[in-house]
This record gives structure tokens, C-alpha cells and sequence, in this order.
């Protein structure tokens, strides 16, 4: 053990009368919270934020996939032209590196209508092959409809806002009005109930088979409002979809081959109001875990600056026993870590502590017509949390050389005569 190291351990680790009789005890202990509370909010700032992007960007993949498929001739409304889509292309966008599932869907408007109320919604239609597993985590009444590839079901899924609208249930018969050239009528069979808290896609959309869109489009089987692509890792949609519009540039979206080529977008721009609004809580984070730093950093240097103060009389000593300031510096950093590791072992425990009731418990609420959400989400990653500690420690620890710097204006005979 160096020098610098053992007289820093007996400084900290004194016995408690003689710290009880240090001045720079109030400020010492004022340090340890302020990094203790700076960091505590810096998790919980991680958490929070990390939660809440990754929540609401699930949902809304959940509805539409992270990438979709369409004709190029798209008109911006639930009344999508029809593309042509074989076996053979979904089978070859399937063996693309990160594609994770692919199926077809079509969508289409429509009027619900009881006795007392009516409500428009978008049909979005699907096949024997969609991956359910989104809306069962979701279900909170009946179960998910089956479909089989002989005969049309009537089985739909709509959402707890829509049955709330209405005033409906599970096993409840449902007309459904489709406007076209002349009017429409479907009865549908509401075989469950979902609510994934995205109010603004609840209200929106219902699911069914896909054939009775393709029926009431007159559309051949083969065609369909478009396809839907999910993948393993969203981080890499964006190269994803250019490995898509490599693979279908040249697919055409109709019989004949001269019109509707396909159109690929991801989830991101066909909801860039939502991933924009997401993507400015990074900003909020940063701006968050700055100021946190800046605050914990400023209070510890109070603290080692009173410190330092309160031990001239060693320093002084030291200097005329032939220590050089370095020396001398190399003490009070070893003492700065030490108070550094022991506020953000209490950060720690703050922060995660917190998390963890949030996370289980579901405590503060939020209005989901804003936020998408009804309760505030937590997510930490391990590696977040482990880069967020180093880069505290190491920036603070930094942030300590600026006032050990004062030990060199420090003279040995004013420091002893003035002790």
C-alpha cells in the first residue's frame, strides 16, 4: 500500500470521536448525499426515459409490425389499393438476416352499429398465419380469434375502448357497415377483448379475417392491402428496409405488372409524430444526467475544499518533511474516492430501490390519452446501469482535481503556525 493510500484510510477510517470533532464533518456528509441523491436521479432518469421509448415503440410495432409493405400508389387513407403478394416473395423476405415474421394484411373502414350507438373503426384483416402473441399479452376478456385456412371466420377482436363506446362484450353479436359504392353489412362475433393502453390505436382498429375485406374489395386471393415485416432487432430497421427494397424494387403490385410497385416504410415513418416525440426525451435524459453531475461534482468539491482546509495543519507537516504536492494531491483523491464509492453505493440502493416499486408496483399513475401509457414504465439494462456508475466515478474523481490543485498554495510554516 502506497503511501498517499494509507494515510487517506486512516483519515476516513479514524475512530468516530475524533471525526465528531472535524469541522469539515457537516460538509463531508453533505457531499455523500449530494452524490448519493445526483445519482439516485440519474437512474431513475434512465430508467424512466429508456422504459417509456422502448414501451410505447412496442405497442406501436405491436399494431402495425416494424416494417410494412404497400403499393406505391398508397392515398394516405384505410382505403389502400391491392398489391400482389405470392408464397415465393414471402418466403424470400423471410430469409433475410433479422426478419423475424412476415404475413399479409388488409385493411379497411368501417361504421359499428348497435341499438343505441355507432362508432367508426378501421377492419384490419388477417390471416391463419398472424402472429397473435402482441394482442394475447394484451387480452383482457375472451380469447384470440382462430382461423383457419377452409373457412371464413367471423370471430373479431376489438378493444376495451370500442366495448366501452358501445357497450358491448364477449359473445356479442356486432353489425358492421362498409360504404363503397352502395352499402355493406357484415355481423361479426366478438370473440375477445384487448387493451394495450395506446389509446389512440385502441379506438382505432378491430381484427378479423382477412377474406371478408378481400371479399368486399373483390379481390383475388393473392391480393391484399399489403405486408407486414417484423424484426428480431428494431435497432436495424432502417437496414433492414433497404435489404427489403433490394429484394422487391422490381416487384409489381398488380396482375397485369405495369402499376403499383411496392412501398417500404418502417414503423418510424409512418409514425414519425410519435418516434420524434420519443426521440426528444433523449434530449430531456441528457440534459437530466448533465445537471445531476454538475450538481454532485460542485458539492464534492465544497466538501474536499473544506477538507483540505481542515487538514492544513497535516499538510503543512508533510510539506516540510519533504513531500511534494502530488504527494500530497494522491491523498485527498484516495479520500475523494472514498467518498464518491460511498454515496453512489447509496445512490444505488435510492435509485434502484425506487425502480424496483415503480417497476412492481405500478405507483405513479399517468393518463394513458396522453402518454400512451397508464403507469410510468421502468426499464434499466445492466450495461446502462454499469456505464452510468463508471462514467459518474470517473467524471466526478476528474471534476476533484480542480481543488486538490489549492495544496500547492498551501506554505508549511503559515499552515503549522496557524494550527
Amino acid at each position: 500500500m502506497s503511501l498517499p493510500h494509507f494515510i487517506a484510510r486512516r483519515i476516513h477510517f479514524q475512530p468516530s470521536e475524533k471525526k465528531r470533532n472535524s469541522v469539515s464533518k457537516p460538509a463531508v456528509r453533505i457531499a455523500i448525499i449530494g452524490i448519493a441523491l445526483g445519482l439516485a436521479v440519474m437512474i431513475i432518469a434512465l430508467a424512466v426515459v429508456t422504459g417509456f421509448q422502448n414501451e410505447v415503440s412496442r405497442k406501436v410495432f405491436g399494431f402495425g409490425s416494424h416494417i410494412q409493405v404497400t403499393a406505391l400508389s398508397n392515398n394516405q387513407t384505410y382505403e389502400m389499393p391491392p398489391i400482389v403478394v405470392s408464397d415465393s416473395i414471402l418466403q424470400e423476405l423471410s430469409m433475410l438476416d433479422n426478419v423475424a415474421k412476415v404475413h399479409r394484411f388488409a385493411v379497411k373502414p368501417a361504421i359499428l352499429k348497435t341499438k343505441q350507438d355507432f362508432e367508426g373503426i378501421v377492419l384490419k384483416g388477417v390471416d391463419s398465419h398472424y402472429d397473435w402473441s402482441f394482442f394475447a399479452d394484451h387480452l383482457v376478456a375472451g380469447t384470440i380469434p382462430q382461423f383457419t385456412d377452409s373457412l371464413i371466420s367471423n370471430q373479431i377482436l376489438i378493444s376495451n375502448e370500442t366495448a366501452q363506446l358501445l357497450h358491448i362484450n364477449v359473445g356479442d353479436g356486432l353489425l358492421s357497415y362498409f360504404i363503397q359504392d352502395n352499402i355493406r353489412v357484415r355481423k361479426f362475433t366478438i370473440c375477445g377483448i384487448y387493451n394495450t393502453g395506446l389509446v389512440e390505436f385502441d379506438k382505432l382498429f378491430m381484427l378479423g379475417d382477412i377474406r371478408h375485406i378481400q371479399q368486399l374489395n373483390q379481390w383475388k386471393e393473392n391480393q391484399v392491402s399489403g405486408i407486414e415485416i417484423g424484426l428480431s432487432d428494431w435497432s436495424k430497421m432502417d437496414d433492414t428496409s433497404y435489404q427489403i427494397f433490394q429484394h422487391t424494387s422490381y416487384t409489381y403490385g398488380n396482375e397485369n405488372g405495369h402499376d403499383n410497385p411496392y412501398y417500404i416504410r418502417t414503423m418510424k415513418e409512418l409514425q414519425p409524430q410519435i418516434f420524434n416525440w420519443l426521440g426528444l426525451l433523449d434530449m430531456n435524459m441528457v440534459v437530466i444526467l448533465v445537471l445531476m453531475i454538475s450538481v454532485a461534482g460542485f458539492t464534492m468539491i465544497s466538501g474536499i475544499l473544506i477538507l483540505i482546509l481542515d487538514k492544513s495543519n497535516l499538510i503543512g507537516t508533510l510539506k516540510a518533511l519533504g513531500a511534494n504536492n502530488w504527494t500530497i494531491q494522491k491523498i485527498f483523491l484516495y479520500q475523494s474516492a472514498y467518498l464518491i464509492g460511498k454515496g453512489m453505493l447509496w445512490g444505488n440502493l435510492i435509485g434502484l430501490l425506487l425502480c424496483w416499486v415503480q417497476s412492481y408496483f405500478g405507483v405513479i399513475k399517468l393518463d394513458p390519452y396522453t402518454y400512451f401509457v397508464s403507469t410510468v414504465p421502468i426499464e434499466l439494462h445492466p450495461w446502462a446501469w454499469a456505464a452510468l456508475n463508471v462514467g459518474v466515478a470517473l467524471i466526478t474523481l476528474c471534476m476533484m482535481l480542480l481543488p486538490s490543485h489549492i495544496i500547492a498554495k498551501i506554505s508549511p510554516v503559515k499552515a503549522i503556525k496557524f494550527d
